[in-house]
C-alpha cells in the first residue's frame, strides 16, 4: 500500500537509526511505498526539496523556524505548517493517492491538513502520539489557562480535540499516556487508543565497544565512570535542576558527567561552566554527527534522563532507547506522572528519583558509585537494558501494531 508520513521530527538522514527513520524503513522493506513530508527550517537557507532515500520518497518543505527560537516565531511557524505542507503535497504528489496516513505530535496544527487528506484519499489515519500539547505547555508555564495565554491555550485545546477525533487510531507511547488521554478527553472511546511505543532497530553486540578516540577528542577522562546526558536542553528538561544536581556531585570521586546537545536553555549550561569551571563535567555544546554520538554513547557507563517535576502529562523520552540500545544503565530524574521510571525500575536497568531536590540526585549518585559491587551492578543493569530494548522496543513491534490496526479497520 501507499503510505504518507507527516512530521517535523528527525527524518533528515535515512542512513541513520532513529524512532521514525527505522519505522519508515521497515515499511519500505516490507514492500510498501512510503512518502514522507518533513520540515526544512528557513535557518538552513535551503528551498523545498524532493528526493528518494533508501527507496523512500522524501519531501522536505521549507517552513519557518520551529526549534531553537522564540515562542512567537515558533508559534507562527507551527500555525502555518499545515498550509505549507498541503501546498507542497499538491505541487509534487497531486496525482497520487494514499491508503494510510501516519502523523506525529508535535505538532497538533496539522489537524486540518490530515482532515482534508483523509477525505480526499478515503485513507486510514493513525496518530503517533509523542507529545501531549497544549497541556505540557501549561505544566511548565509557557501557557496559562487564564489571561491572553488562556485564549491561546483554548485555541490549541480545540485543535488537539479535533486531531484526536479525526484519527482512526491513536498509538500511545506508554500505558500512562493512554490513561491520561482517556481521563482528560471524555469523548474518546477506549478502543481508539492502543499501545504503540517508541521503537528502534537493535544494535548488534559486536558493534558495541568503547572508543578511546572519542574520549580523547573531547578530553574526557578514561579512569572514571562516565555519565552521559545527550539531547535537548530546553524547558521540559528543567536545566536549572540539571545544573544544581550535577554541581552537587562535584566532590564525588570516580564519576564524570558529560552534557552533550543544544537547545533554548543551553546558555544556562554555558554560564555554569564559565562561573564554576567544574572539573567533573565535560560539555559538548552541539548535536554530534550520528556516528560520533553513537561512539560516545557506547563509550559511557550510564545514561541520564531529565524531565521537569511539574509535568502532569506522562512523557516517555525516545532518548531512553539510545541508552538501552548500547547497554547503558539509566538514571532518570523526572516528574511522578511519567511511567518511564516505573519501566526502568521494574525491568531493573537503572534508577529513578523525582526531579525536585538536587540533593537527592547527589545521594543517588553517591550510593551507586561506592563499594566494590559497582562493576557487577552496572553489568547486570546493562544486560537488562539490552534485553528490554530487544523485547519491548524493537522496530517490528510498532510496525506490526500499525499494520494490525489498518487491517482490522
Amino acid at each position: 500500500m501507499r503510505i504518507l508520513f507527516l512530521t517535523i521530527g528527525a527524518v533528515y538522514n535515512f542512513n541513520h537509526s532513529g524512532v521514525y527513520t527505522d519505522l519508515l524503513k521497515k515499511f519500505a522493506q516490507e514492500g510498501h511505498k512510503v512518502y514522507v513530508v518533513g520540515a526544512l527550517e528557513k535557518r538552513n537557507g535551503q528551498a523545498t526539496e524532493l528526493g528518494i532515500e533508501q527507496g523512500i520518497n522524501v519531501l522536505r518543505v521549507r517552513v519557518g523556524n520551529i526549534t531553537k527560537t522564540n515562542v512567537f516565531e515558533k508559534g507562527v511557524s507551527t500555525l502555518t505548517l499545515g498550509y505549507l505542507y498541503k501546498k507542497a503535497i499538491d505541487k509534487y504528489w497531486n496525482e497520487l493517492s494514499f491508503d494510510l496516513i501516519l502523523y506525529t505530535t508535535p505538532p497538533i496544527t496539522i489537524a486540518s491538513l490530515v482532515s482534508e487528506l483523509k477525505k480526499k484519499y478515503n485513507a486510514y489515519t493513525y496518530l503517533l502520539l509523542k507529545d501531549i500539547f497544549p497541556q505540557n505547555a501549561i505544566d511548565i508555564g509557557i501557557l496559562s489557562p487564564t489571561g491572553w495565554k488562556g485564549i491561546v491555550y483554548r485555541y490549541f485545546k480545540h485543535i488537539e480535540k479535533q486531531l484526536y477525533r479525526l484519527s482512526d487510531k491513536i498509538g500511545c507511547m506508554s500505558k500512562a499516556n493512554m490513561d491520561f488521554i482517556l481521563k482528560n478527553n471524555g469523548d474518546i472511546v477506549k478502543d481508539k487508543l492502543e499501545l504503540c511505543p517508541n521503537t528502534i532497530d537493535i544494535v548488534q553486540d559486536s558493534d558495541i565497544h568503547k572508543d578511546d578516540a572519542i574520549l580523547e577528542k573531547y578530553k574526557i577522562p578514561k579512569d572514571k565512570y562516565l555519565l552521559l546526558y545527550g539531547g535537548n536542553f530546553g524547558k521540559p528538561q528543567n536545566v536549572d535542576y540539571i545544573v544544581d544536581a550535577i554541581d552537587s556531585c562535584s566532590d564525588i570521586e570516580g564519576v564524570h558527567f558529560i552534557l552533550c546537545g543544544s537547545g533554548t536553555e543551553f546558555s544556562k549550561i554555558d554560564l555554569y561552566i564559565k562561573n564554576a569551571n567544574p572539573k567533573h563535567v565535560t560539555v559538548i555544546d552541539c548535536l554530534l554527527p550520528y556516528e560520533e554520538y553513537s561512539c560516545l554513547v557506547a563509550s559511557c557507563d550510564v545514561g541520564m534522563l531529565f524531565l521537569d517535576y511539574r509535568f502532569t502529562i506522562p512523557n516517555f523520552p525516545s532518548r531512553l532507547l539510545d541508552y538501552m540500545n548500547y547497554g547503558l544503565p539509566v538514571i532518570a530524574a523526572t516528574d511522578v506522572n511519567t511511567d518511564v521510571g516505573k519501566v526502568i525500575m521494574e525491568e531493573n536497568f537503572g534508577w529513578w528519583i523525582e526531579s525536585k531536590n538536587p540533593q537527592e540526585f547527589r545521594n543517588l549518585i553517591s550510593s551507586i558509585f561506592v563499594g566494590n559491587q559497582i562493576e557487577k551492578e552496572l553489568r547486570l543493569k546493562s544486560m537488562n537494558a539490552r534485553s528490554c530494548v530487544r523485547n519491548c522496543f524493537e522496530t517490528s513491534r510498532a510496525y506490526n501494531t500499525i499494520m494490525q490496526a489498518y487491517h482490522n479497520r
